[in-house]
């Protein structure tokens, strides 16, 4: 009787140990540690090739030495590349061993035109070409780590090709800042020659200089503002600033149209719903003090979070700038730009996907449900195609206030090496776990 019951114990505890195995899956699970392990083998390489990335900092279309240091990588890795996609981007392609998705992983490529102030022996002090002036380059987004995680993630994946399920497509993008003057790029220039042709997924990642290092922030629906810039032109009569009644001042009509736009967000919009944004950035009229001209020019830009405030937000604008130039008897003319849509995390792919984020990172260091930004990202080109996950990593040492923390897009602004092994486990476990989750 004794060995009967010792028997079924056994038994039920076999049985309890599949049970609770993470995949009840050992091939899928060894393959997930074996990129952990694998992860953490190559992140001296990832940060070296972020100095490097980061030294040589190349504005918007023109990363030209960055291209070649990726595709030299990827060859040394027998990936397949094609080069020059969308003017200067690189696109690897790793056939796994096995039937499966072909699933793609995004990495942007360009510095901004701000100099650095940050005390680093890697510090940029390359120069470049901004609106026909001559300005220092820096990589004041993070965008130097992005490649480098990328390139960190292609060595991981190329070392279990045999094992993997699908086709991996790493999308190295340019001018995700915005193409210079008069060129395209970016995304939509990448969407446009077909990179996402084919394609089931796409993940991209975003890390975060106030953000502490380890720890992962996303949420379904929209997570980043679409942005549009827009331009006004007022003409109005000039005259001697003496007499104004005249002339038509086309600097007090830009006034009013400043002062009444700003209702538009407060009171044409439903703000429970999504937040909005709508900011003056450049206003240019006049030569001298007693002079009222005839024209003035304002530029700036408009930050959605939802598709329909969007289009009520630009018909009331055109309201208010049309009419309020119409009163001042100006003739007042608004345009919008074409811009980026909002970066949409697909509902479903963010509820399949999250456990591999607790899986990596621990359950304590992951944010599920953080507040959209009004920043803006042209991953939203990507992911108006296919379904795409997009999600912001660490970058701040441990310990550091946020608030001390100087934000992207600033001469200060800096991320830790050690947040950069985060996005190299979690986007290899993405790309093994997508394929079995998605069965």
């Amino acid at each position: 009787m004794m060995k009967r019951l010792l028997t079924i114990t056994c038994l039920l505890g076999m049985v309890l140990n599949l049970s609770t195995s993470p995949s009840n899956n050992p091939e899928k699970d060894a393959l997930a540690d074996k990129v952990l392990e694998l992860a953490k083998e190559v992140e001296p390489k990832v940060i070296e090739w972020r100095h490097w990335i980061h030294e040589n900092a190349e504005l918007s279309n023109r990363e030209f030495k960055t291209a070649a240091y990726i595709t030299e990588h990827l060859k040394s890795l027998g990936i397949e590349v094609q080069e020059g996609v969308a003017k200067t981007g690189v696109v690897g392609v790793l056939k796994g061993g096995k039937p499966g998705p072909v699933i793609g992983l995004r990495a942007d490529m360009d510095g901004l035109p701000v100099k650095e102030r940050v005390d680093l022996p890697w510090a940029s002090k390359q120069m470049g070409e901004y609106n026909g002036a001559p300005v220092p380059v820096m990589h004041a987004c993070g965008h130097d780590t992005h490649v480098a995680i990328l390139m960190g993630v292609a060595e991981v994946l190329s070392k279990v090709q045999k094992d993997l399920k699908g086709t991996i497509k790493f999308v190295f993008q340019p001018a995700e800042e915005g193409a210079p003057a008069g060129e395209e790029g970016g995304a939509a220039l990448m969407v446009k020659e077909g990179v996402t042709r084919g394609m089931d997924v796409i993940f991209g990642l975003h890390i975060n200089s106030q953000t502490e290092v380890g720890k992962i922030m996303y949420r379904p629906n929209g997570i980043m503002a679409a942005v549009n810039s827009f331009s006004i032109h007022i003409k109005g009569k000039q005259t001697h600033g003496s007499t104004p009644w005249t002339g038509i001042d086309p600097i007090v009509t830009a006034a009013q149209i400043i002062n009444n736009a700003q209702t538009i967000v407060s009171r044409s919009l439903p703000l429970t719903t999504a937040a909005a944004v709508l900011t003056f950035g450049k206003i240019e009229g006049g030569v001298r003090s007693n002079i009222i001209p005839e024209e003035v020019n304002m530029v700036g830009t408009i930050r959605t979070l939802d598709a329909e405030m969007r289009e009520t937000l630009f018909e009331r604008f055109n309201t208010v700038v049309k009419n309020t130039g119409e009163s001042n008897g100006a003739e007042a003319t608004l345009t919008i730009n074409e811009g980026y849509p909002v970066t949409y995390n697909d509902p479903e792919l963010t509820a399949l996907m999250g456990s591999t984020f607790t899986d990596v990172a621990g359950e304590e260091n992951v944010i599920s449900s953080m507040n959209a930004i009004t920043g803006a990202e042209d991953f939203s080109f990507f992911q108006e195609q296919i379904p795409g996950l997009f999600f912001f990593l660490g970058g701040m040492p441990k310990g550091q206030d946020p608030t001390t923390a100087a934000p992207h897009h600033t001469p200060d602004f800096y991320v830790d090496d050690a947040g950069m092994l985060t996005g190299i486990k979690v986007m290899s476990r993405l790309v093994v776990d997508y394929p079995e989750k998605k069965k």
